[in-house]
């Protein structure tokens, strides 16, 4: 199976945690790790480019760090570039039949995300998830990894989620 990893960081530059996953992610095979900060760092996105991308994917990853309860600002970019592309484009089915799935880091821990906040993880994450879903994915459940720090990071359990 085919996995395209999409990576965005708003302060990509100063990540340790997630260039620390990314690195440990580029020997899997049949999978391609898609930065969107690198790739786009004036943040204009090449819609035919992520197109194409998607086209080869059956399982496709959002990867970012959770900021104020949401992704970072070029992943939802992103999403309003190339969904809206999609859906009301040549290729409205595009993604039907292929499978999505969140991979978050967080800096606070398991319990800070149970509700008590008014709001737990899975809600967080539903925009996303509901995009995907009316988009024709399968939901597959999200990843998270709390209390993120490089030097305790479960590379083995995070590259298990990527296959």
């Amino acid at each position: 199976m085919q996995t395209l990893l999409i990576i965005s960081h708003t302060f990509w530059e100063d990540s340790k945690v997630n260039k620390a996953l990314l690195e440990s992610a580029k020997s899997l095979p049949n999978l391609t790790a898609h930065n969107l900060n690198v790739e786009y760092p004036s943040g204009a996105i090449n819609v035919a480019k992520e197109v194409e991308l998607l086209t080869k994917a059956q399982k496709i990853i959002f990867q970012f760090p959770l900021f104020w309860f949401s992704t970072p600002a070029l992943m939802k970019e992103w999403q309003d570039r190339v969904l809206t592309h999609i859906l009301y484009g040549k290729t409205p089915k595009l993604l039907h039949g292929k499978s999505f799935q969140v991979i978050t880091t967080l800096g606070g821990s398991k319990d800070s995300y149970d509700g008590h906040h008014g709001y737990n993880l899975e809600t967080i994450l539903t925009p996303l998830t509901s995009t995907f879903r009316y988009c024709g994915c399968e939901i597959l459940e999200p990843y998270a990894i709390f209390s993120a720090k490089v030097d305790s990071l479960p590379i083995q359990e995070y590259l298990s989620h990527l296959g």
